[in-house]
C-alpha cells in the first residue's frame, strides 16, 4: 500500500560500529529524555535525600525543587552515588553511509528495484543544525502555559457545573455534558502534555522542579508520573527496536499464527477485514489501550522488561514490577501516593455531589484525554512507510527518524502544544521545549532530507486508515534487518 508520505526508502547500515561509539554513530550521547549525558551529567534517578536518610533507597527531593544534579563524588560513610544506567559513550563524528533501495512507480524495467547510496547523518550533525537557543527552556515560559491551561480547564468546569444542570430538556442537557467532556478532554490533554515535557526535562533546566510539576499535573489526571517517566524514557531510548521498544511494537507475520483471547481464539484472518469488527476493535483500542499498557505492559517489546516477571508482574503501579529496576521502586511508590491522594479527593467529591456528577465532570474528560494520547502515540509510530528494525540493525538515529509528524490543525498547535506536528525532532532531542520544536524541525529538514516523515490530512481519518491497513510487519527482502508493514491484499 502506498501512503502519502514522501519517504520511500529502506535503510541498511553498511559500516560496523567502532569501539566507544554509540549505536547512533554520532558524537553526542543518545539524548533520550535528556536524563543521560556524557561525562556524568543528569541521571534518570533524582538526587538522594540528606545524608541521614541516605541509607534508604534514593527518594525524589520534592522539597528541594531547584537543587542541582548530584556530583559523582563519593559521599562520606555512604559509598558512591548509584551509577547512571543510561550514560552512553561519546560518539564519533563520522557520517554513516547507508544503502537503500526504492521502487519507483514507473522506473526501471518492469518496476525492478533500484539501488542508491544515501548519507545517513549522525546525531551530532543533526544537532549542529539546530540553533542553540532551541535547547533552552525557561520556567516562566513553561509555567505560563500551565497557568493558561489550568485557567481554561477551571473555567470550563465552573461553567459546566453551574449551568448545565439547570437545563430542563434531558436531551439538550445530555448533549451539553457530552460537549463539555469533549472540550475539557482537549484542554486536559494539553495539561498531560505539559507534564510530559516535565518528564523529559524540557520544562525547565531544573530536574527536581520538573519532577514536582510533572508529579502534580499527572497525578491530578490519574497518570502514574514516575512509572510513566521511566518506561517512556526507554521507549525513546529504543524507538523502532522490535525487542526493546516500550510502545506499539507491531505484530510480526509469525505472531499472526497465534490464537489470542482478543480474537476469541479464532483465526483473525477470517474476520479482521469486516468493517464492524474493525470498528469495535478500534473503539476498544482507544478506550482501553492506555489502561492495558499501564496494567499489562501491552504493545511493549519482549525484551523491554528490566527483570524477570510474569504477565501479572508488569504493572506500572507495582513497585517491584518487572518493568522497573529495583532502584526505581521508591518512585513507583511515590507515584501511587499521588494517585491515592487524587482518588481520595474524588471520593470526597462524590460524597458531596454524587458519583454521577464526578463522572460527568472528571470521568468522561479522563477517557477523552487518554483516547487522544493513545491515538497520538499510535499514529506517530505507525505508518506504511515507517520501518522497524531487528536488534542487530537498529540504531538510535534510525529509530528516532522512524516516526511521523502529522497535522491536527488549531487543536494540535495550540491546545496539544505541537506534539503532533513536531514529533520527529522530539524523538531526536527530547529536551527541546515544545515552544521551540517547530523552529528546530525546520532546521533539521535540510540535514535529514528524505528521512524526514510528514503526513498532512485528516488526523482522525488517518487513525481509521492506519488501524485497518497496518496490521503486521514482515522482513524486507531488500534490506536485511529491516521490517516493513505488510501490504494490504
Amino acid at each position: 500500500m502506498q501512503g502519502p508520505c514522501q519517504f520511500r526508502t529502506r535503510v541498511k547500515k553498511k559500516n560496523g560500529r567502532k569501539n566507544g561509539q554509540s549505536l547512533a554513530g554520532g558524537p553526542l550521547v543518545v539524548p533520550c529524555c535528556g536524563f543521560a549525558r556524557a561525562g556524568g551529567g543528569r541521571s534518570l534517578i533524582p538526587p538522594p535525600l540528606p545524608l541521614f536518610l541516605a541509607r534508604f533507597p534514593p527518594f525524589p527531593p520534592l522539597l528541594f525543587p531547584f537543587s542541582s544534579p548530584p556530583s559523582p563524588l563519593r559521599l562520606r560513610g555512604f559509598g558512591s552515588l548509584p551509577p547512571d544506567p543510561y550514560n552512553q559513550p561519546k560518539m564519533a563524528t563520522a557520517i554513516t553511509t547507508t544503502e537503500t533501495r526504492s521502487r519507483k512507480a514507473n522506473g526501471g524495467a518492469n518496476g525492478v528495484l533500484k539501488t542508491k547510496v544515501v548519507e545517513y547523518p549522525d546525531i551530532q550533525t543533526i544537532r549542529d543544525a539546530i540553533p542553540a537557543h532551541c535547547f533552552e527552556p525557561t520556567i516562566l515560559h513553561s509555567m505560563a502555559y500551565v497557568f493558561r491551561d489550568l485557567i481554561m480547564a477551571g473555567a470550563l468546569g465552573w461553567a459546566a457545573f453551574t449551568y448545565i444542570p439547570q437545563i430542563n430538556d434531558s436531551i439538550v442537557r445530555g448533549l451539553a455534558w457530552a460537549l463539555y467532556g469533549y472540550l475539557q478532554g482537549l484542554v486536559l490533554t494539553g495539561v498531560w502534555i505539559l507534564a510530559h515535557e516535565a518528564g523529559h526535562g524540557a520544562f525547565s533546566k531544573h530536574q527536581n522542579f520538573n519532577d514536582v510539576v510533572g508529579w502534580v499535573l499527572h497525578s491530578a489526571l490519574m497518570v502514574p508520573y514516575f512509572s510513566w517517566k521511566f518506561s517512556h524514557h526507554r521507549h525513546h531510548r529504543f524507538t523502532g527496536h522490535m525487542e526493546k521498544d516500550m510502545a506499539f511494537v507491531p505484530a510480526t507475520k509469525e505472531d499472526r499464527q497465534k490464537r489470542r483471547l482478543a480474537d476469541l481464539y479464532l483465526d483473525r484472518e477470517l474476520f479482521e477485514d469486516v468493517p464492524l469488527v474493525q470498528l469495535v476493535k478500534l473503539i476498544f483500542h482507544q478506550l482501553a489501550g492506555w489502561q492495558m499498557y499501564l496494567l499489562f505492559n501491552a504493545t511493549a517489546g519482549p525484551a523491554s522488561k528490566q527483570r524477570e516477571g510474569g504477565w501479572l508482574r508488569v504493572s506500572h503501579f507495582e513497585p517491584t514490577s518487572a518493568v522497573f529496576r529495583p532502584s526505581e521502586a521508591v518512585y513507583i511508590f511515590i507515584t501511587d501516593v499521588g494517585l491515592a491522594i487524587v482518588g481520595y479527593c474524588l471520593y470526597l467529591a462524590s460524597t458531596m455531589v454524587g458519583w454521577k456528577m464526578v463522572f460527568l465532570m472528571y470521568g468522561q474528560a479522563y477517557f477523552w484525554v487518554h483516547h487522544w494520547l493513545v491515538a497520538i502515540t499510535y499514529l506517530h509510530h505507525t505508518h506504511p512507510d515507517v520501518p522497524h528494525f531487528d536488534a542487530e540493525n537498529w540504531t538510535f538515529v534510525k529509530g528516532a527518524l522512524a516516526t511521523v509528524d502529522r497535522d491536527f490543525g488549531f487543536v494540535g498547535r495550540h491546545l496539544f502544544h505541537g506534539i503532533i506536528d513536531t514529533h520527529v525532532v522530539h524523538h531526536l532531542f527530547p529536551r527541546i521545549p515544545f515552544y521551540k520544536a517547530e523552529e528546530a524541525t525546520e532546521a533539521i529538514k535540510p540535514v535529514v532530507g528524505d528521512l524526514y516523515h510528514q503526513e498532512k490530512g485528516s488526523f482522525l481519518g488517518s487513525l481509521w486508515k492506519t488501524f485497518t491497513t497496518c496490521k503486521y510487519v514482515e522482513a524486507d527482502p531488500t534490506v536485511p534487518g529491516t521490517l516493513k508493514w505488510a501490504e494490504s491484499k
